[in-house]
């Protein structure tokens, strides 16, 4: 079976990855209008289609710098450079364990962590922020700059791990589901929730991340597992009832209702959040 999992991720088409992104959105907005966590009036396609316009140019900036990755994975392959080209050999099961919590580590936790501690990284990660209904197609609302250097990160996890093109693949496919999920505004089981939280992101979990205001805002940075933050101490938890969506810089509607206003936010005079502190 593992065999068969590898195979299939090698050989995966861009066609089988989409099926995954587009999926994932339909079943979690069909599951959202049955079983939202609470119902409140706003424009749901309005703003589905600000989400969407993000959506394409995330996947077109990826799609531009593929061959990037696939070279980087290529090429570590080749040298054996990497942590998972050192290590000794072990079960293809907790080979593919591994590279998947690397890529996760490099790629999305620290990544999402510098965003907020970054003070020009933030300013482009504020677009994903200031978003005051999140649900499933909030985990692509990226502007195209944070697209970019996130696809850097994307590729230096890819060589430190020493990742082959289907532990990538893999990842990248588990990347998109667990996103889609995690922010996803949905009614889970509190408890059920509370003891997937200690291995995956769930969305009772991530909802607390976008909490308008700090400290809650620079919490629970994971994308796929939860692990790193609790062994980071960047784990929180707080009450759905509490929760409100957008960020406290930037809570006027005309600021985040229209694509053009979105896209010029990175390059607008800087408003620092309630008692943070950014590296200059």
């Amino acid at each position: 079976m593992i065999d068969s999992i590898v195979q299939y991720f090698t050989n995966i088409p861009s066609s089988h990855r989409s099926a995954i992104l587009l999926g994932g959105l339909t079943i979690f907005l069909l599951l959202e209008s049955g079983i939202p966590l609470f119902r409140k009036p706003y424009n749901k396609w309005s703003h589905t289609w600000i989400n969407l316009f993000f959506t394409a140019t995330t996947v077109l900036i990826n799609f531009a710098m593929a061959v990037i990755l696939l070279r980087s994975s290529d090429w570590v392959v080749e040298q054996k450079f990497g942590i998972l080209q050192w290590l000794p050999p072990m079960p293809m099961w907790l080979y593919l364990i591994t590279g998947v919590l690397l890529l996760d580590l490099i790629g999305a936790y620290f990544v999402h962590w510098a965003e907020h501690k970054v003070r020009w990284m933030w300013r482009f990660h504020l677009v994903h922020h200031t978003d005051p209904h999140v649900d499933t197609t909030t985990a692509n609302r990226h502007h195209p700059g944070e697209s970019v250097f996130r696809f850097v990160f994307t590729v230096a996890g890819v060589v430190l791990a020493g990742a082959p093109i289907y532990i990538v693949f893999l990842y990248q496919s588990l990347s998109v589901a667990l996103s889609q999920f995690n922010h996803a505004y949905i009614r889970f089981p509190r408890k059920l929730d509370r003891w997937l939280s200690w291995v995956i992101v769930t969305p009772n979990m991530h909802r607390v991340h976008h909490h308008y205001t700090l400290p809650y805002t620079d919490s629970n940075y994971g994308n796929i597992f939860s692990i790193w933050d609790h062994l980071f101490g960047t784990f929180s938890r707080l009450e759905d009832e509490k929760i409100v969506f957008g960020i406290d810089t930037h809570m006027e509607e005309a600021e985040h209702s229209s694509v053009g206003n979105l896209l010029k936010i990175p390059f607008q005079p800087y408003r620092p959040p309630t008692g943070a502190k950014f590296d200059e």
